[in-house]
């Protein structure tokens, strides 16, 4: 929820980047999701269910169901609010369908279409709707349409920022690691700003933090953990991070050596005096990723909901409703200059990254993502995680790209 002075509370932010937690641990291959998607949904969902599948939404939430709506109302509006993203909820309903005047006054305002019976006409609304809210990033609505479909919710987010400081890209070969033998679009750029990367010690394992910030108030955290940890302990970990469950210790602070996955700091010797100094290398990546929501409907307080031999939303209508279709499109793009990221979620209701001897010594910090690794897009204020994901396939480097 969000304070009179327009920041998103703790309750509210916590409460989604625990699902982005939990999604994360059920996370396998490279993918890009955004939980921030799926909850605002799921609180409007909750705020008109009964019986148990009420209880399981909220359980998902993480929030009581009476306090559903005005959360999602409140998380609506700050994401509205924020530099560099555009976010939208919309519904559509066939004329037939009778909503509870109650339960339609709590969504945003202009949020309501409405479906024809059409299967052609209705899929092409909604995938322009898709196209529209997200600047052509997402290009369909993730959702099963049929003849008995009457009511579709959806969100879409779409953000895009631009780095502070531009990396510069180069060819990057790992010596070791899945990645060896491969050639990618790497990207480098040095920086004095040491704090910029830190370590932090988990039960899972040791985990480096790269933040990468952006123009508009939202920074990607790259982040590399040790080779056994699994993808959803490096995200956990990392949003952890956020959460204040794990100290940081950053790189002003860090000892000398190899001090954890993919981080050396060491003395250099120079030409001139220079500043201690933070070299990074990582690898550009663009990724798309489409989720059934349905296949994890425990995580997202479904399970009972799914049961079209009776409905589970009297507070949405008083035609029995079931979950029939939930789906999540998503896409990131981080490169040279920026990131990009979107995500479409929609659920449908049916019935039921040598010179002459040098003179000066200075410490360099040297940061290298060349083996998979996870990222979490951050709003630096709230710190609300937007989208998370695990990058296992980065962009090949070409030779008629150039450096």
């Amino acid at each position: 929820m969000t304070s009179a002075s327009g920041v998103l509370a703790g309750t509210t932010v916590g409460a989604v980047n625990g699902l982005t937690a939990r999604w994360a641990g059920a996370a396998s291959g490279g993918t890009v999701f955004s939980a921030v998607g799926v909850w605002p949904l799921l609180a409007f969902l909750a705020d008109g269910a009964g019986g148990a599948a009420r209880g399981e939404l909220a359980e998902a939430m993480g929030l009581p169901a009476e306090e559903a709506a005005a959360a999602g109302r409140e998380l609506m509006g700050a994401l509205g609010g924020m530099r560099g993203l555009d976010s939208a909820l919309g519904l559509w309903t066939k004329r037939t369908l009778e909503l509870r005047e109650a339960w339609a006054k709590g969504l945003p305002a202009q949020t309501h279409g409405v479906l024809t019976g059409d299967e052609g006409a209705d899929r092409d609304a909604l995938d322009a709707w898709a196209v529209q809210r997200t600047g052509g990033l997402i290009e369909r609505m993730p959702v099963v349409l049929t003849p008995d479909t009457e009511l579709v919710l959806a969100s879409a987010l779409a953000m895009r920022t631009q780095w502070l400081r531009p990396f510069e890209e180069w060819p990057v070969m790992p010596q070791a690691g899945p990645w060896r033998g491969r050639t990618f679009l790497g990207l480098r750029r040095s920086s004095v700003l040491l704090d910029r990367v830190g370590m932090a010690e988990t039960r899972e394992g040791c985990l480096t933090e790269l933040k990468v910030l952006g123009s508009t108030g939202i920074d990607v955290h790259l982040l590399l953990g040790e080779e056994r940890m699994t993808p959803g302990q490096v995200l956990g970990a990392g949003v952890g991070i956020l959460e204040g469950t794990h100290s940081v210790v950053s790189g002003p602070q860090l000892p000398y050596g190899d001090v954890g996955p993919g981080v050396r700091v060491e003395k250099v010797r120079r030409m001139r005096p220079l500043p201690p100094t933070l070299d990074v290398t990582t690898v550009a990546y663009d990724m798309t990723a489409h989720h059934d929501l349905l296949e994890l409907h425990r995580m997202f307080g479904l399970t009972t909901a799914r049961d079209t031999s009776r409905g589970h939303f009297p507070g949405i209508s008083g035609f029995p409703l079931a979950i029939g279709s939930a789906r999540q499109s998503t896409m990131a793009k981080f490169g040279a200059l920026g990131f990009r990221a979107a995500a479409v979620t929609a659920i449908a209701a049916r019935p039921g990254c040598a010179p002459p001897e040098p003179r000066y010594v200075t410490t360099t910090i040297g940061a290298r993502f060349d083996r998979p690794f996870g990222f979490l897009a951050v709003h630096r204020r709230s710190r609300l995680v937007l989208a998370a994901g695990w990058v296992t396939d980065p962009k090949p480097y070409r030779e008629d790209e150039g450096y």
